[in-house]
């Protein structure tokens, strides 16, 4: 019996491909990237350094919960790379708004802390962020390239 290999598939490299979503599942530690709904790439992440709820409020160093999307890019941030996140949305304005405090902001993807070489031999150990999504230097230039802006972000508890 012959049989062939079907030489006729190709497999795309990863710096051609674009995702069109993100998901964040916090209880996981993990963040996924999609593209016409299929897995492109997972990663381990850090989160913020009280993990369990939703981000409430300025200064809680909780990471958030809900539907958001990538609206700017950092290049010279402090943190390697880093894709802000659209947090908070109308939702978590209201919310912080009805305990009187502000909902705060800021939240991004990002990389490693610049100058400290501690975090990257303690990085996917705990949560170390203010709120953050954090990933390795290398994985932050990878979704870099991966994840343009406007792509939607959820992030699951």
């Amino acid at each position: 019996m012959k049989t062939s290999l079907n030489t006729s598939r190709r497999v795309v490299p990863p710096a051609q491909l674009s995702a069109d979503h993100v998901l964040v599942e916090k209880t996981k530690r993990r963040l996924t990237l999609f593209s016409d709904g299929e897995v492109i790439k997972r990663y381990k992440i850090s989160l913020g350094r009280e993990p369990v709820g939703a981000k409430m409020r300025s200064g809680d160093n909780r990471t958030p919960e809900g539907f958001y999307y990538i609206d700017y890019r950092i290049e010279d941030s402090d943190f390697h790379l880093a894709l802000h996140i659209s947090y908070p949305n109308e939702a978590d304005s209201f919310r912080a708004r009805q305990m009187g405090y502000s909902p705060g902001g800021s939240i991004m993807l990002h990389g490693l802390k610049n100058d400290d070489k501690e975090i990257a031999y303690y990085h996917g150990y705990f949560d170390w962020t203010k709120g953050c999504i954090a990933v390795t230097n290398a994985e932050i230039e990878e979704i870099w390239q991966l994840v343009p802006n406007g792509t939607s972000i959820e992030i699951r508890p």
